[in-house]
């Protein structure tokens, strides 16, 4: 018969104890960072201007670096976020060097919320309202791709 040394179940019980707080630890910070850190809204900022359906913003997504997948996994990440991505493909290039957020319906505080979400610079977000597209904003990726907040929380 084996017996286990005081010191031994002791040393097992402070790892034990060790990975317990670590836990604790790790769940104090998540629930701080959900409380506290706001993030931006996929809700439709209040405007007289916009005709579109709905409260949820919509968003096209388009590649403009050439990278396979690009738009998708971007949409994938936005769709994650609560905003309606409603239409996703390549951008008329593939040398875009900055990703950027068009304005598409004279909202730049919805085409804003986009760009917070994405990790793109609010001196990114432009303005081209074209209300015959039925979204609020327009998306084009760049070569600067992995800066985005979709491509750092990558596993």
């Amino acid at each position: 018969m084996v017996l286990w040394s005081p010191r031994l179940t002791n040393g097992l019980l402070n790892v034990a104890l060790a990975v317990g707080g670590l836990g604790v630890l790790v769940l104090l910070y998540a629930f701080a960072t959900r409380t506290l850190v706001t993030t931006p809204s996929p809700e439709r900022p209040a405007s007289d201007s916009s005709e579109l359906v709905g409260s949820i913003i919509q968003v096209e997504v388009r590649n403009g670096a050439g990278v396979d997948h690009l738009a998708e996994q971007t949409t994938q990440y936005l769709r994650d976020q609560g905003f309606d991505v409603v239409d996703v493909g390549n951008y008329s290039s593939f040398d875009q060097k900055h990703s950027v957020v068009i304005d598409r319906t004279g909202n730049l505080e919805a085409a804003r919320n986009v760009a917070e979400a994405l990790g793109i610079p609010s001196e990114r977000v432009r303005q081209d309202p074209r209300p015959q597209r039925h979204l609020d904003a327009s998306v084009v990726l760049g070569h600067d791709y992995e800066q985005l907040h979709p491509f750092q929380e990558a596993p």
